[in-house]
Order: C-alpha cells, then structure tokens, then sequence
C-alpha cells in the first residue's frame, strides 16, 4: 500500500471544494474498482479514511474523475509500484510501439491515446500532491510527448521504407539518417509544455541523408508523412487525442510545405528571416527524427539567431514591440477572473519576453545565454548581471506561481485554455487545487504575482531612448518651419514634416477650443513629444496625427485631457491605439467626444461588461421621471459611451470578439427593452392600454445568438396578445387592438432609429416579420404560430432558430419561447431541407459574391456556412444540448455524434470562434465596404495580435486552411 500515491498522509493538503459532492465521487469510483477488479483501490477506498486529496482531486477535475472513473487501473497500478516507475514504463511502452512489428495506423493511434491519458493523470495527481514541482511537471508533459511523436516517426519512416520509399540504413534506429528533421518549438522545445498544451513543430528535410533515395520527391514523400503524423497524433477519437499539433511556425507558411528542404530554409532565415523567427528560435530543439541532422541545422542556423556582437538593431526592435505590447494594454486593476495567465497583463507570456530580449541582446557574445528554459536562463542573466538578485528570485518565483496556475486551469477539463474562470464554481476549484482555503486568499495572492512581474517587465525598458535623443530639436515656436525640427521629424517616421509643423504650430496659437487657455496649451506642450513619440510608433504616423488634430478639434476644452494624458501614458497609448488602427472607432471620438469621459474610470478594464454590469449603471444613469424625448437622447448617449467602451476593451485585448458580441448584444437588449417602456408609458397617456394586452420584442439575427457588432443593425420582431374579447384600447383617443400594437410598433422603431439630437440609437430592421415587409409591423402571437407552422419559408425557420425574446413582459416572453421551441421541434424532411439549405447558399453566392478573401461572412467555407450548419442542425434534431440555445458557436460544440464527428463539431466551433473574433474587431475599426489594401498596419497588428499569430500572412494563412475546413465540412454535413 505505501507504493499508492495518495495514500501518503503528508501529501500536500487541498481543500475539497464540495464535501458531499466528493463523497459521491469517491462512491463511484470504488464501484467502477470493483466492477473491473480493481480490488488494491476498492479495499483502500472502503477500509482508509485517508481520502481527502482524492476526494479533492475528483471534485476539483472533471477530466481526471471521469478518466479514473472508466479505467479505475490507473489508480490500482499504484498500489504496485511508485508513479514514477509507472511514468517509466508509459514513456517506453509508447517508444516500443513504433516499432513493433504488428503495428497498423489504428492501432497506434489507440496506443498512444491510452498511454497519454494514463500519463496525464499520473502526471496531473504528482504535481496536485505537491510531489513535483514546476520544472518536473513541465520535463514529465514534454517527455511523454516526446516519446509519443518518437513513436509516430518510427512507424511512418518504417512503413515508407516497407513500401520502398525510403532506404533506411537501420532499421532497429529508424530514426537515424533518415534526414527527417522534426523540431520542437516554443514550450516543447524549451522541455516547458503545460498540461493540455499544443506541441509546435517544424520539419526540415536534409535531402543529403543516406535514406533518401531521390531528392527531387522527398518533400512530396514527407509532407504527406507530416500530414499523417498530424492526423495519428491530434485526431479526436473514442479515446481523445494524442496532442495538437500546431505547423504553423515554419518559414511564410502559406505558400511552403508542411515539409521544407535545409537548404531552402537556411536561404529563408538568413535573407528575409525577422526579429520574432530569431527569438522564437532560441527554444528550437530536435525533438524527433534524424536527431543528428537536426542539431547540425541548427548549428548552420545560430550566426543568424546570435549575432556576434551586442544587437543594438535588436534592442530598438525590441523597443518597438515594447511600444507595441504596452498599446494594446489596459491601465488601472487587473480583472482576477477572467484573466489569462498567458497572455494577460503581468502573465506568463511577459516573464518569457523578460528573458528572450536580454537573450537575443546579449546571446551572440556569451553563449551561456542560448538556453531555451526560462528558469534556467533567469538564473545565467543574473550571473552575467543582466538581471538583478532580486528579479531573479522573484520572477523564478511568479513564474512557477503563474504555471501551477495554468497547469491547474487545464487539469480541470483537459482543455486547451489559459482564461481562469468567471463563475464562483470554477474560480473556487482553481484555488482550492492551488491550496487555499478560500478565494480571497487566492485572490490577493494572484495579484500580486502578476502586479511584481508588471513592475520587472516595465523597468526593462527605463533605459528605452527617448524621443529627440541625439541633439535633435522640437521647436513649433514662430511662423517657420525649424530644420532641425523638420529633420527630427523625418527620422521619426513623419513623411510630411511641414504640414506637422504647421498643424502643431495650430495647437499652439490656440484655434481650437481645447487650446484657448494658456494652462491648456503650457499642458499640450509638454505633452507634445510624448504623442509625437507615441504618433511615430505607429506605421503611418501622419495620419495618426491628423486624426488626433480632428479629435482636438471637436474637444469643448482641453486642460482635463491634456493633463489625464501625461500622468496617464496607458491612456495616451489607448488613444493613440485608436487613431492609428481604427478609423471608425477615431470618428466617434471625434464626433462625440464626450465618449471618451468612460476611459476616466479606473477600473473599466477590471470589470467586464456583464448584463448586470451594464445594466447597474443605466439604472444609475437614467431618471425614470425625465420626459420622453429626455429619455431617449440619454439612451443615446449611455449607449454611445458603452459601445465605445466595449470596443476599446476589444482594441486593447481586456476581452476576445466573442464576448465583445455578447456585450454589444446585451447592451441593445437593454436599449430595447428601455426604450420599448418608454415608448409604452408615452403611448398610454393619449391611447390607454388594450385588456389583457401582452407585448415583447424578439430579437433575430446576430442580436437572437448574440454576435452583435459594433456597427450591426438589429433585426427584431413585435408580437403581442390580448383578451380574446378585447377589441379598442381604453384611452383618450382610443384603437383597434391591431392598430394599437401596430402604432405602438412604429412609436418603438422611432424610438430607436430616428435622427434625434443624440443622434441614432440603432438602425431598425423588421424584415424577418411575417411576410416580411407586406406583413404588419407587430403580430399576434396566434397569427405568429400559424404562419410559422404553416406558411413559413425554410429560411424562416432557419432565421428562427436565432430568435431570442429581449424585452416585453416576463409571463409573455415564456409563451413566445415555449411557442418557438414547439416550431423548431416539428418533424422536419432531412433532405428536403438540406437540399433548400443548399439551394439557398447557392442562390447567395450568386447574388451576393464575396468581395475578397477578407469577406469572412460571405466567401465558401465562412460565417454563412457555419450558420447554415448550425440552423440545419437545429431544425432536424441534432443538437445534443438541454433546452434550445440561439447561439451559433454552442450549437456547433453539441452538434450530435450521429451527424458530426467530435474532430468536427470541435473544429466547427473553433472556427466559428476564430472568425468572431476576426470580425469584430473589423467591424469595430473600419466601415463595411473597406477594402483589404486600405486596412492600416495598426489594424493588422491588431488582427495579428487576435489570431496569436506573428504575422498577416499566417493570419491569410490561416484563413484560408479554416475556409476550406468549413466548406468541405459543409458539402459533408448537408
């Protein structure tokens, strides 16, 4: 018994989450033991009191419960031999599985499913026990991955050579001279893999080797074993998968194979290769393959990666990505929940980059610096004196806090997410596999790692060169232009230094409001370097510039702004962000300024833009007691407000597309249903009420699945009821109960979409009504079900399965949900309505083409066809979900097993996720009708930034492979 795990009573302690809950898993697994004769853990867990950490571990992870819970042999191994023999034996038995004789592609892809979901656990239970630390954890993840694509590469190069394709010089060490270069990048590389990370690769072929018997075919010959490799290890299957595997690092991979020749990828690197492709190389490594030919690659490619002196071209680029990095961030607190331990302000991502600068700076003179692992390599800076004691101990430190943090997030679900969570529940299980007793502990501490790792990253760039370094001149003083100030501005990037001149020269005659005052224009002054240097960051510094000079213009005065801006350098950055990538976005600002009186809050990016976060503050901000008119223009003006806000929580990354769409949504909800009570209590005072009227608004489209952008219309639908006998209302000027609603209709749509001195609140579309624009503009609910059951189109109940009641009166908006869910569960005629479906996208590809490649809603293999597959799924039953769900995105994560397989529900909603998020931000930062060529750089940074990939090619890229996904699944499916 002393060989089992959590049988040792000084295990590390954790809390259990829900007591009773846990009782109940323990049950379970002790049945699932004694069913399958697992009778060492079936003793233990009916005879020990000794079960808290499992009892914890099985509340705490959904993944390992269940896991355990189906192949109870894990845990009973344990009572036999220590877990780091079992870990042992797991990663030979999957080295051994490669070359065994018998093998078939099946049956190693069950294989290594198996040996990795008993290593997960394993692993995940040693670390939860506090039996391993950081590094142990992370050499343990890479190590079995390691022996896992071992194992791929020995069978494909085996079966290669079997067919005659390959002439391997050994066969008992396949691997050798094969001239397969597989390399580990990132945290595989590094031997630093979280959890449920993804492995990054790249294959090289060294065409040279002995077992490459023509040249001219082997990238042919190894893409499609790259491909298969892809395919045996990250196909989801009955037993999951091996690990996602992640091309896309390799040199422009959009227009090379998914296997590059040496030579051609050394001409590569060293004649077009960029300052990411160097730092991103630091953590390359063989991992697989012909480990020989691998490291001699890498040997040719290091004059590229270390320069041998000080990169002083490196450090002004790493400037850059400094000025670039701290524009997208936020200012003020930091949301705990919610936040990315990765990615996030003070996260993982910035203890890496602490480390890779000063690597690439200072690599090429002391090669001690080359290392990959992050750890390791804290500690050579400190004794180079690259970094102080102090920041060594205790970034080490935030760092190992930061990914225990993440392993924990991942070991919960086995997904691939860094996000800690919102809810109570999952946020109270992350602390409690942490240790803590309760959230607030957690909490403070959390903080506090990611406040010091904030702290360290700023204060490696206090040495950044400062604008005008090096004798130039800012002077704006007189009616001509200074040279020197014309040359200073020229070598900062400003294409046009005279019209800068002159614009500046304007701010300071005080033309415009916001300069009038002497104090105001002493604070523009001083700020002026500061947003000439923040203007030069940007790629068209010029126009930049001139969006800011039309934001002065607009300003009623300036001395706030000036002075929030030079105490405030985030805040600059933001503002900057927006004038130079997001065209729409800088117009609102300067036609309402008064939009930008939100970003004074502190806190806005500690917050998230909840239902009730937006509602809490309308309720606040409206009086109920205004007149009519009053009402409707302080609508306009919290919704300009909010909607700028949520999209400079886009802009900044402080929230995904996703949920940008969902905060847009929630935002016109409230409008709607602020404006439709409004409108009621207007419209009663002249016209009374009808008996037993009931009203509500359903919304459509992409306000019904919550995918609202930030220029979108809403599509809505009236529907009303009242008492059978109920034919005029009651008041002063009464109506014919249809009229009434239909008044009422016209009063909301004005409500909404009339020119007011606020301007438009959203523009109105009701042509998904009944009849659409020959029907009436409200509809009774009777009139309603009959349509739907009886004369609607295929594509009416397709737009239905996105209808979603936002405002009316609660008893009402049951009746129209329960009423929809009765339509959309008709017997429908599978074929039938595929073929419609197909019909319909046909007749929308020729009506409505694609602009570009760009047009991720219209082009083959876009947001259409994603609906069209979700709404098919909804309309003949197979969504496996309870209770009707209006959103896209979740009715292709449970699209049934029967229609889709797991592999494509998931790549489904992954891609549906991937487009939103491209979207949104889009939408958010120019108009509808721009045009690829005219997106600006800031933009594409910013699309980059999204996608987390490094450059627009492999965002293009990237599009592309997710189009033809879609469009084949959709010819598949339907």
């Amino acid at each position: 018994m002393t060989g089992c795990l959590f049988f040792d009573c000084s295990l590390k302690s954790l809390t259990v989450p829900d007591p009773q809950q846990a009782k109940t898993y323990l049950q379970n697994l002790k049945n699932a033991a004694e069913e399958q004769g697992c009778s060492g853990l079936a003793d233990y867990l009916q005879n020990t009191d000794e079960t808290g950490f499992l009892a914890a571990v099985l509340d705490c992870s959904s993944f390992i419960r269940e896991t355990v819970e189906r192949h109870p042999q894990i845990l009973e191994n344990l009572f036999a031999a220590p877990l780091a023999e079992w870990l042992q034996k797991l990663n030979a038995q999957a080295l051994a599985a490669g070359q065994s004789p018998d093998m078939t592609e099946s049956l190693l892809m069950a294989e290594l499913r198996c040996i990795k979901r008993h290593a997960h656990v394993l692993i995940a239970l040693e670390d939860l026990a506090g039996l391993s630390d950081t590094v142990k954890t992370t050499r343990r993840l890479s190590d079995l991955a390691e022996s896992c694509l071992h194992a791929t590469v020995q069978f494909l190069l085996l079966e290669s050579d079997a067919r005659g394709k390959l002439a391997l010089p050994d066969r008992a060490d396949p691997e050798k001279q094969s001239g397969f270069i597989v390399l580990g990048m990132g945290k595989f590389g590094a031997r630093e893999l979280n959890y449920s990370s993804d492995i990054d690769l790249i294959i090289f072929i060294d065409s040279q080797r002995p077992a490459i018997t023509d040249p001219y075919e082997c990238v042919d010959l190894f893409s499609r074993i790259v491909r298969r490799l892809v395919k045996i290890m990250q196909d989801r299957t009955a037993d999951g998968y091996v690990f996602r595997v992640d091309l896309r690092l390799r040199p422009d991979p959009g227009a090379t194979p998914l296997a590059i020749p040496v030579s051609a990828a050394l001409h590569y690197y060293e004649g077009r290769g960029q300052n990411w492709e160097r730092a991103a190389m630091i953590k390359a490594r063989p991992v697989a393959g012909d480990l020989a030919a691998g490291e001699q690659f890498l040997k040719e490619l290091a004059p590229y990666v270390w320069r041998k002196y000080l990169d002083y071209a490196a450090i002004a680029d790493i400037h850059s990505i400094k000025r670039q990095i701290h524009a997208h961030r936020g200012h003020g607190d930091i949301a705990v929940r919610g936040h990315n331990v990765k990615l996030g302000r003070g996260g993982i991502r910035e203890i890496e980059f602490f480390v890779q600068t000063q690597q690439l700076i200072a690599g090429g003179r002391f090669p001690e610096l080359r290392g990959a692992q992050t750890l390791a390599m804290l500690e050579r800076l400190c004794e180079r004196g690259w970094v102080g004691e102090n920041a060594r101990d205790q970034l080490s430190r935030n760092y190992r806090y930061l990914r225990d943090i993440e392993h924990r997030i991942q070991m919960m679900a086995d997904e691939q997410t860094h996000i800690l969570p919102e809810d109570d529940e999952g946020f109270t299980r992350i602390a409690c596999m942490m240790g803590y007793q309760d959230n607030e502990s957690f909490t403070e501490d959390f903080l506090n790692v990611l406040r010091n790792v904030e702290k360290h990253y700023a204060a490696l760039f206090e040495q950044a060169p400062e604008l005008g370094s090096g004798g130039g001149n800012l002077v704006f003083t007189g009616e001509t232009d200074d040279p020197d100030t014309l040359q200073t501005l020229s070598q900062l990037g400003f294409e046009r230094p005279g019209d800068i001149c002159r614009i500046i020269r304007t701010w300071h005659f005080g033309r415009y409001r916001a300069t009038q005052t002497a104090e105001a224009r002493e604070r523009l002054t001083e700020l002026t370097p500061a947003l000439l240097n923040a203007f030069a960051a940007t790629e068209r510094a010029d126009d930049t510039l001139l969006r800011f000079d039309r934001f002065l213009q607009g300003l009623p005065s300036g001395i706030q702004l000036f002075s929030l801006l030079q105490s405030n350098p985030p805040l600059l950055d933001l503002l900057v962000l927006v004038m130079s990538a997001a065209p729409r976005l800088a117009e609102i600002i300067t036609r309402k300024p008064h939009v930008f009186d939100g970003m004074l809050d502190p806190r806005i990016f500690s917050e998230l833009p909840t239902r009730i976060y937006l509602e809490e503050r309308l309720d606040t901000f409206l009086n109920l007691e205004e007149p009519y008119e009053e009402t409707l223009d302080r609508l306009r003006i919290f919704a300009d407000e909010q909607r700028f806000l949520i999209g400079i929580r886009l802009l900044t990354g402080a929230i995904d597309g996703v949920r940008a769409g969902r905060a847009f949504s929630d935002l016109a909800d409230l409008m709607i249903d602020r404006a439709l009570n409004a409108v009621i209590r207007e419209f009663s005072v002249r016209h009374g009420s009808v008996a037993g009227g009931r009203i509500a608004v359903l919304a459509m489209g992409k306000l019904g699945s919550r995918e609202l952008t930030a220029g979108s219309d809403v599509d809505i639908i009236l529907l009303y009821d009242h008492d059978p006998e109920a034919e005029y209302s009651d008041g002063e000027k009464q109506l014919a109960a249809s009229q009434y609603y239909i008044r009422l209709t016209q009063r909301l749509i004005a409500a909404l979409s009339a020119p007011m001195a606020e301007g438009v609140l959203y523009d109105v579309d009701m042509r998904l009504r009944p009849s659409g624009n020959k029907g009436p503009v409200a509809t009774h609910i009777e009139a309603f079900g009959k349509y739907q059951r009886n004369e609607a189109w295929a594509w009416e109940h397709m737009a239905l399965t996105r209808a979603r009641a936002v405002a009316g009166e609660p008893s009402f908006i049951n009746v129209i949900e329960k009423e929809i869910d009765e339509i959309l569960t008709m017997p429908s005629e599978v074929e039938k309505t595929a073929k419609e479906m197909r019909d319909m996208r046909k007749l929308i590809a020729a009506e409505k083409p694609p602009r570009d490649n760009w047009d991720l809603k219209l082009r083959a293999g876009g947001l259409i066809d994603l609906e069209f597959i979700a709404q098919f799924a909804v309309l003949t039953g197979q969504v496996a979900t309870e209770g009707r769900k209006t959103s896209t995105e979740a009715n292709l994560h449970q699209l049934k097993t029967g229609f889709a397989t797991p592999v494509q529900a998931e790549e489904l909603a992954a891609a549906h996720h991937f487009y939103s998020n491209m979207t949104q931000i889009i939408r958010l930062c120019v108009d509808d009708d721009t045009k690829r060529e005219d997106y600006l750089p800031g933009l594409l940074d910013l699309l980059c930034r999204a996608a987390e990939l490094p450059d627009i090619a492999h965002v293009e890229h990237q599009f592309d492979q997710t189009a033809d996904m879609v469009a084949a699944t959709f010819r598949q499916l339907l």
